[in-house]
């Protein structure tokens, strides 16, 4: 599996949409993960921290730099 980071716009029935589009295979199910920041965390970051982190994340997806998502949950789901 993968990893892609995009950012995207939650509206107000509850639906993303993505900034931009997917460079993937098309018509395949993906799996999703919603990382909603606290007000207090947008406030604190500058938009080129945010730009840094991304490009820091886009650089490690795309170099194989992630971590398999079943080895994140090792040992956690001992506990």
């Amino acid at each position: 599996m993968k990893s892609l980071k995009v950012m995207a716009t939650l509206d107000e029935q509850g639906q993303l949409t993505l900034d931009c589009p997917l460079i993937a295979d098309k018509n395949s199910r993906v799996e999703v993960i919603v990382l909603i920041p606290e007000e207090a965390d947008l406030n604190d970051k500058s938009q080129a921290e945010i730009l840094a982190d991304f490009r820091q994340a886009w650089h490690e997806a795309m170099t194989g730099q992630n971590i398999p998502i079943a080895q994140l949950w090792e040992g956690i789901e001992d506990a």
